[in-house]
């Protein structure tokens, strides 16, 4: 009885072994194509990786090489002329635009930051410094009611420059000759708990200076 019992087993077994290469045989290639996936997948990723980390050296190398230039508009257009998409885009126009100085550079920075203010691609927070950027820029060569209806979208609670935009705006109230409303933005803004300590200085003091009062609190 033993001996059949095992007989049956080594059957068992060897039948189970078959069907098992039968398998491997049939459905083995499935197996070797995940591999290969597998391991040329890791292999692009690896690959892509260095090449974007290649051409963010190249591009340091090219940010750097233009802030050596002598003048501030030579760095200017050193650093306009730097390809790039995307967020590093974004940063190599805001660092061309900190260094106009004249009408041209400044023309040409306020249209690159316009284009980037109007890309949806781009994290909000890109969008938002790039058109404070332009709205600064710009200046006197926008009439301070144009300057608050632009810097209005910047000033919604949540906005990333959102108390910079309220300076702007209570600056830009100041020169209608509205200091009520000016003294309503800073005195807002002294209450605001983001706002740097900085800003809070400067908002203070521009109280004091429309003759306001600052809270003894």
């Amino acid at each position: 009885m033993a001996s059949e019992e095992s007989f049956i087993k080594e059957v068992t077994e060897e039948v189970r072994r078959e069907r098992l290469f039968g398998y491997l045989r049939r459905y083995g290639w499935i197996g070797i194509v995940l591999v290969l996936l597998l391991v040329g997948g890791a292999t692009w990723n690896e690959i892509r990786n260095a090449n974007a980390r290649a051409e963010a050296q190249v591009r340091g190398d090219a940010i750097l090489n233009a802030l050596d230039a002598e003048t501030p508009q030579a760095r200017a257009a050193g650093i306009a002329a730097i390809n790039a998409d995307g967020d590093a885009a974004a940063i190599i126009a805001l660092m061309a635009a900190a260094q106009a100085t004249d009408a041209e550079t400044a023309g040409a920075a306020i249209d690159r930051l316009e284009t980037l203010a109007a890309d949806t691609t781009l994290a909000p927070a890109y969008r938002d410094l790039a058109s404070f950027k332009s709205i600064l820029l710009r200046g006197s060569d926008l009439t301070p009611e144009e300057r608050i209806e632009r810097l209005s979208p910047l000033t919604f609670p949540g906005a990333p420059y959102r108390p910079l935009a309220l300076e702007a705006t209570a600056y830009a109230h100041i020169e209608m000759g509205e200091t009520d409303q000016a003294l309503a933005i800073l005195t807002d803004l002294l209450a605001d708990s983001e706002v740097t300590q900085g800003l809070r200085q400067r908002a203070s003091q521009l109280i004091v200076a429309l003759g306001g009062e600052l809270d003894a609190s």
